[in-house]
């Protein structure tokens, strides 16, 4: 199994190090990006002008990136190269955009109209029958997970390197993975983040009359009340700015995963068995390399979000 991390200048020169002593990559379904760590013997002493990352797996390429940081330096007569990048989708949660209502608003129409993001490709779904009411503050990435859950009910993922989804992948890869030898496999439960009751505010500013509860979150014995003014996002059914917010804070609740050596090429949206796992989406890839081997841990959420 081949790996090599290739770091491009600004200028635009690409060079490949083949040494890679370790290297930690990860992608989530709500996280909107890639990350990668790594530590390399290096065929260069400075990479002053470093500017993109590359993780690129048996030809693959896994992860391209900015540069978060880099690190060089020289020990027992040999250089070394410490990486920490984001992939370019990280750019859609460090760009915001004006605050307003946007009217007949197409996801195309939002990815492509207001910043061009170098690397940053989108699946085409051209449906303008919403809008999205965008708060100050706001980042293009909570426009789109608005807009996503408006148009879809979904929540925006990464799919390859820098590609934003809201549906689906329609053409995804299988993999059984129940006749591997698996290292390690288990569930976890992740209740930090479940609230037991939303209350909104009216268009007055009184409170009373949208309010939710989840029976899920309470039988657990958890108490979290959390209040907000009216969300201008949901005036078409002001009831789902509690229901979005609940789904939201319900993320990840359940994982089961699975960890084994190798690597075979998963994908956010690919479709994996193993266990008492069968068919169902992957949510979360994490590959670990190093003097070791390669080893892979995939995981499936279970949460209200379609998957």
């Amino acid at each position: 199994m081949s790996v090599r991390i290739t770091v491009t200048t600004k200028n635009g020169v690409q060079y490949a190090e083949e040494n890679v002593m370790s290297f930690s990559f990860h992608k989530d379904i709500y996280t909107p990006y890639t990350s990668l760590s790594a530590r390399i013997r290096a065929k260069r002493s400075s990479y002053t002008d470093g500017a993109e990352v590359s993780l690129i797996i048996n030809g693959d390429i896994v992860h391209h990136g900015l540069v978060d940081s880099l690190k060089w330096e020289k020990r027992g007569g040999a250089d070394f190269l410490v990486i920490k990048s984001r992939g370019f989708t990280s750019l859609l949660t460090q760009n915001q955009i004006e605050p307003g209502l946007k009217l007949n608003m197409s996801f195309n129409a939002l990815m492509d109209n207001f910043y061009t993001l170098p690397y940053v490709t989108h699946e085409n779904n051209a449906d303008d029958s919403s809008y999205i009411y965008v708060k100050p503050n706001t980042s293009m990435w909570d426009a789109a997970a608005n807009l996503a859950y408006k148009l879809l009910g979904t929540y925006p993922y990464v799919r390859g390197a820098n590609m934003v989804m809201i549906s689906q992948y329609p053409t995804p890869e299988s993999f059984d993975l129940s006749g591997e030898k698996l290292i390690a496999s288990g569930s976890e439960l992740m209740y930090s983040r479940l609230a037991s009751d939303y209350h909104m505010a009216d268009i007055n500013g009184d409170y009373g009359t949208f309010d939710l509860t989840d029976s899920d979150v309470t039988a657990l014995k958890i108490v979290r009340h959390k209040y907000f003014d009216l969300d201008m996002r949901f005036l078409y059914s002001p009831p789902q700015a509690l229901i979005y917010r609940d789904k939201y804070d319900f993320r990840g609740e359940e994982r089961v995963y699975c960890y084994y050596s190798g690597y075979q090429g998963e994908d956010i949206g690919d479709i994996v068995s193993f266990g008492s796992i069968t068919a169902e989406r992957i949510g979360a890839v994490s590959i670990n390399g190093s003097s070791r081997g390669i080893f892979t841990e995939v995981s499936v959420y279970r949460d209200k979000f379609p998957h």
